[in-house]
């Protein structure tokens, strides 16, 4: 399914993680005492100030690019997952998930076998795409690549029909690209990066037995490619319209876009039921295809399809493969200096492969069973004040409000994990051929999406594995979202004090919500249908607000050469300054109704360590070649300007923290849309 979702962190609540315990007690407050750098003054920097002694005590790790408070708690999710998976893999006999998760996690641990087989595993797929005899036979090598989760030239898949969002239909979208972006393949700037990129591709050719001259030749040729599709892709920030990417067309007329490529053999060759509409993205996108298959000889688009095949395997090969896949995607993109350590890529492995049959024994062991109601009362407290602040709103017509109202209360929770466990037993997974075990279980997902085409949208399924740390709303089903994996601490700490609790997991829940009625989300209605519900004087009172926060993140610089792109990060910054605004509408409910503490807890009063709650989940230090990616493709902010940039726009905290006007943190103008 071509999840359209809104995720806190691009990249509950459960009793205190074993790591939070052996830590020792927690304070009271469930503030972090030991992260505060009290030399800083928190009304000219509140970041730093929260979590100035973290970021001193903790430097990315070098198999890292990032490291911040999500980090840690992958971290011990990961630990979790290890100590299931080294278990289940000495009792492979003892259950069928028993047997799918350890038998792949043993095949990937098993190095010595994976480094002797070399690219054996792969040679009949590499020998199919050099023996493809003309133009004709592209379609059915590139559906049997995308059936093995290999995005060659486009991306074919099942999605919600938004025009009849509880129905699933067929879609056709842009892709293809080897590079983080399509701003890489244009303009001077990232020349360097394209020559490195080349020098990539080159050496990977060569592993596969090419000459250093034809290697270097060929690359050239897939970067030519590649440009040629980048050139008429959608931009991140264009793809943030949902009505630039909602074209319905019949399978004829896709076909009258792209004449030289065989749809009908594609489509067959997928395995899709049949359909007789289907969603296309970007027309312009096929229409350029059909120029560059032309324009292309088929030497070169042979060797196009061999690289991203080759390419996905990586990691899953020996060990030249994946120290050249990491050189350039880690070492040269983000900054990392080391490999994780074969275990965590690993159990990530098998999170990606298999994730709800490690999901029911991550659920077993770390979530506990109150952990959902508890989730689910603060979510509905949260909604409430929503729906307060919504009535509240002097720009907004009560037409609108109606509609806003109404979708609200059309909002879904899912909590944890799925109601039903995704069935596994269909898929081959064998201890002894790493390979096999990634192709059949991607073969197996991506039937399984493409098999929803026709049929009704399952509603409850999740698009996340439970163990996850992040959360999402789909604007397509109007639900949010919240696994397993984040429901611990920093994000809920049982044993502390609300105020700190509704800091944390309370933003994160109102940040979902608002999602709903973001620049993206408010397009759909409370049934997930593109339409638009807003009154036209509303509609450019909000655009008015949002314009403000564009202007206020664009300034935001993470490294002295980029931006925060205030435009892409909209939707995020969006939901950041409304979900700490209804966080903070639940903590006075909390404060007036005796549910918060009103006294001084470690030396802070309830709002204070409401801020501090908030601002102490993004702590992080991140690579600046880390960041210089992140702001071109992340449509989050970094971690300092989702707290500077919300502070200094909230009243609140200037008068928790006795603020004057023109200080730092407490704006004269602060920008505010919900």
């Amino acid at each position: 399914m071509r999840w359209i979702v809104f995720a806190l962190f691009g990249f509950g609540l459960a009793s205190m993680s074993a790591q939070a315990q052996q830590s020792g007690a927690e304070p009271a407050s469930g503030v972090d005492l030991k992260a505060i750098d009290k030399s800083v003054d928190p009304c000219q920097n509140f970041y730093q100030y929260a979590c100035g002694n973290w970021i001193k005590e903790n430097p990315v790790p070098p198999e890292y690019s990032r490291w911040g408070r999500f980090n840690e708690l992958q971290n011990h999710n990961q630990e979790i997952l290890r100590s299931i998976l080294e278990d289940s893999a000495k009792h492979q006999d003892r259950s069928p998930i028993d047997q799918k998760i350890g038998a792949f996690y043993a095949a990937c641990m098993d190095e010595a076998a994976v480094d002797k087989a070399g690219y054996d595993p792969i040679k009949p797929g590499i020998e199919r795409i050099r023996a493809l005899a003309d133009k004709k036979a592209l379609a059915s090598e590139v559906a049997d690549l995308q059936n093995q989760g290999v995005t060659a030239l486009f991306a074919f898949r099942s999605t919600p029909d938004a025009d009849n969002a509880r129905m699933t239909i067929a879609d056709v979208d842009q892709g293809g690209l080897g590079l983080p972006d399509k701003s890489y393949y244009i303009g001077p700037k990232d020349e360097k990066t394209r020559a490195e990129y080349v020098q990539h591709v080159s050496k990977m050719l060569q592993l596969i037995g090419e000459a250093p001259e034809k290697a270097e030749a060929d690359a050239k040729a897939v970067l030519a490619i590649e440009t040629a599709l980048a050139e008429h892709s959608l931009d991140r920030v264009a793809r943030r319209d949902p009505s630039l990417t909602h074209h319905k067309m019949t399978e004829a007329e896709l076909e009258k876009l792209t004449p030289g490529f065989d749809f009908q053999a594609f489509f067959a060759e997928r395995g899709s039921p049949k359909f007789t509409t289907l969603n296309v993205a970007v027309p312009e996108f096929f229409k350029a295809l059909e120029n560059t298959l032309s324009s292309t000889n088929l030497d070169d688009l042979k060797t196009y399809l061999l690289w991203h095949y080759v390419s996905a395997y990586a990691p899953n090969l020996s060990k030249p493969f994946v120290e050249e896949n990491f050189n350039f995607y880690g070492r040269y993109l983000t900054g990392a200096k080391e490999l994780q350590p074969r275990w965590k890529r690993c159990v990530q492995s098998t999170d990606l492969a298999l994730g709800e049959a490690l999901g029911q024994k991550y659920v077993e062991r770390a979530f506990a069973g109150a952990s959902k109601e508890k989730t689910q009362e603060l979510v509905k407290l949260i909604e409430q004040e929503m729906a307060k602040d919504i009535d509240s709103l002097t720009w907004m017509s009560s037409a609108t409000k109606q509609q806003a109202l109404a979708k609200l209360k059309g909002v879904t929770n899912k909590i944890g994990y799925p109601e039903k466990w995704r069935d596994y037993s269909s898929v081959a997974i064998t201890d002894n051929n790493l390979v096999a075990d990634v192709r059949n279980a991607r073969e197996f997902e991506v039937h399984r999406e493409l098999n929803k085409i026709g049929k009704p949208v399952d509603r409850s399924e999740f698009g996340m594995t439970p163990p996850t740390v992040n959360a999402y709303y789909s604007p397509l089903q109007n639900n949010i979202n919240f696994p397993a994996g984040i429901l611990q601490p920093p994000f809920y700490k049982a044993d502390a004090d609300l105020a700190a609790n509704l800091g944390g997991i309370g933003a994160v829940i109102g940040h979902e919500l608002t999602h709903g009625f973001d620049d993206q989300g408010r397009r759909y209605d409370a049934d997930g249908n593109l339409r638009d519900w807003w009154e036209k004087q509303d509609n450019e009172e909000f655009k008015k607000r949002a314009d403000c926060l564009v202007n206020e993140y664009s300034a935001f610089k993470p490294v002295p050469d980029a931006n925060v792109n205030g435009r892409l990060t909209l939707g995020e910054n969006g939901a950041d300054n409304a979900g700490i605004r209804l966080a903070y509408m639940a903590l006075m409910d909390g404060i007036d109704k005796g549910s918060v503490d009103k006294q001084k807890l470690d030396g802070y009063t309830p709002e204070q360590r409401f801020f501090l709650g908030y601002a102490q989940i993004w702590c992080e230090n991140a690579r600046p070649e880390f960041s210089r990616n992140d702001v071109r493709t992340n449509p989050h902010s970094p971690g300092q300007f989702r707290v500077i940039g919300v502070i200094q726009n909230i009243p609140e905290f200037a008068q928790a923290f006795g603020c004057k006007a023109g200080q730092p943190m407490a704006a004269a103008q602060g920008c505010r849309v919900w």
